[in-house]
């Protein structure tokens, strides 16, 4: 049996009287079937077909009996009410040096322990990405460039393996106590870059820093570790540590296979904030050897690394915005791995002696947030003519030649939550002119603003969208770049009003599960919500409340 298929046991076997008393007084229906009617929200519009329609009816749907079918209703929900612009599954796309042994994972993830030389020339590997990190601090940022860096030397309790499957670190065994509490157990002989020692007290520390503000820092990473109250040694002798969570949690492993970098408790509380963004002290296969912030991140071999060393002897991992500077360092033999390589560059890649192309989809979705409390966004009906005016299948053949899949709701296929039944809205000139007279905006003027070259094509795709929505004889629509840390600054600070009107944003979601893009993304209290609806937050709640078929 799997270390996957054992997690998921553990957990049903655990979470079956919750099944039972979660009791939902006249289920009728499971899933997000379409059968019988449904009840469409104040001022939204929907339909029993794959996309909306427009016409303003009351109906009614079968009550969902599982976390599945409520996840599945929630998607529904932002589908018809469409306070995203929908538009495309991201594919990571990387050039590669034939000097490295090396496959890229669905979650952007770039690990240099999965490094292996393929000739001399590959002991010593460099990476360039599009963006350099936010600082060091594991627990203290929410960006995959970011993840990239501090992978290397940080560690969590769990892990996922290439194909998604959840696999031990840092702790040796997992098991649900009772509805509200899980329980690890800390692996032994492990040390920090230090020297100094692994203990469970580091492990309680780490969880409470990310989900308590008094410990010491306001993590942004608090959604990350969804329903996790706090953390405490159980037993220093059996090296366990209890997690009380706030409710049945049923997605806390994957939540924890995830996130949750664990650092050295004696470590941070003997260093301000400065010095911990600056440096590392990790328990992982590389330790920090040169950090020139905005420029430059060197690491090397972890001789006493726990585990089986790391097969390269260096990692250094720089940045360039432009995606052509990118690959021209990859063709001059400057770096061995270009992360995002756009679709015009491909052949050039390909055609260079020594390099190559992997591409992989990606757990990230590209989105276009429209802001719920600000005209012309408030209306639902406006949003939807945005979605209508958009072809997204031109997008993803021109834009991104292929290198996409176009999406009509915030869970990727394949993840848990996933409603098969929604189709991306089709493009609808008529039907989107027609939706923004209804909504009352009619010569409106908006602007979307796009970061430059974090995702695949990021400035090509927002001008596409506004050119497109443009096109609209009662709608004036136009595009604004702006450097993806200024907007990451925006969405993050926990105020809407921070944020623009309309904005792109991707997001990666590496648990599968489709409450780690909706809860903190769409929901009311969602740390980068631009979002607010009582019926989404109560189907989100009732999801939580019952077990995962997926764990």
């Amino acid at each position: 049996m799997s270390q996957e298929d054992t997690s998921r046991r553990r957990f049903l076997q655990a979470a079956g009287s919750a099944t039972a008393a979660v009791a939902l007084a006249g289920c009728t229906g499971d899933g997000d079937s379409t059968e019988g009617t449904m009840t469409t929200s104040a001022g939204g519009t929907s339909g029993d077909g794959d996309t909306p329609d427009t016409e303003t009816e009351t109906t009614e749907r079968p009550e969902p009996e599982t976390r599945d079918g409520y996840l599945q209703r929630a998607n529904r929900h932002v589908h018809e009410q469409a306070p995203w612009v929908f538009l495309n599954r991201q594919y990571s796309v990387y050039g590669q040096s034939e000097d490295i042994d090396w496959q890229p994972r669905t979650d952007e993830r770039v690990s240099a322990y999965a490094i292996e030389p393929a000739t001399d020339s590959g002991d010593d590997v460099v990476m360039t990405q599009s963006q350099m990190d936010s600082g060091l601090d594991p627990q203290d940022h929410r960006e995959t460039p970011t993840d990239n860096i501090v992978l290397q030397a940080y560690e969590g309790l769990l892990q996922r393996d290439r194909e998604g499957a959840i696999v031990q670190k840092l702790a040796t065994d997992y098991e649900r106590l009772d509805e509200t509490t899980v329980q690890f157990t800390v692996r032994d002989n492990v040390s920090f870059h230090s020297g100094d020692s692994l203990t469970p007290e580091d492990v309680a520390f780490s969880i409470n820093r990310i989900v308590d503000p008094e410990v010491g820092i306001e993590s942004p990473q608090t959604d990350q570790l969804i329903g996790v109250d706090g953390a405490e040694v159980a037993s220093t002798d059996d090296r366990t540590v209890n997690v009380n969570l706030t409710g049945l949690n049923p997605i806390v492993f994957a939540s924890f296979a995830t996130y949750c970098d664990i650092m050295n408790k004696s470590w941070v509380e003997s260093n301000d904030d400065a010095y911990i963004n600056q440096n590392m002290e990790g328990t992982g296969p590389f330790v920090l050897s040169n950090y020139e912030q905005g420029v430059e991140v060197e690491f090397q071999r972890n001789n006493d690394y726990w585990d089986d060393e790391a097969a390269i002897s260096t990692f250094t991992i720089n940045s360039a915005s432009e995606s052509s500077t990118r690959v021209n360092r990859l063709l001059s033999d400057e770096t061995d791995i270009a992360v995002n390589v756009p679709p015009q560059e491909v052949s050039r890649v390909e055609e260079n002696d020594g390099t190559s192309i992997s591409a992989v989809p990606s757990t990230r979705i590209l989105f276009n947030a429209m802001r719920y409390d600000v005209e012309p966004f408030s209306s639902p009906e406006f949003r939807q003519a945005v979605n209508y005016a958009v072809d997204l299948d031109s997008i993803v053949e021109n834009v991104l030649q292929t290198f996409g899949d176009p999406t009509g709701q915030p869970t990727l296929e394949g993840f848990f939550g996933y409603n098969e039944d929604l189709d991306p809205y089709p493009q609808d000139l008529d039907q989107a002119e027609q939706l923004v007279e209804d909504s009352g905006h009619a010569g409106v003027e908006i602007e979307l603003v796009t970061p430059i070259g974090r995702y695949l094509r990021d400035v090509e795709i927002a001008q596409a969208v506004a050119n497109q929505v443009d096109q609209l004889p009662n709608v004036s629509a136009s595009a604004r770049q702006v450097e993806f840390q200024t907007l990451v600054s925006q969405v993050t600070t926990g105020n809407i009003e921070d944020k623009p009107p309309w904005y792109l944003l991707g997001w990666g979601n590496a648990t599968f599960d489709a409450i780690q893009t909706i809860q903190p993304l769409l929901s009311s209290d969602g740390a980068l919500t631009s979002y607010e609806n009582d019926e989404l937050d109560s189907l989100l709640e009732e999801a939580q409340s019952l077990p995962s078929e997926s764990n």
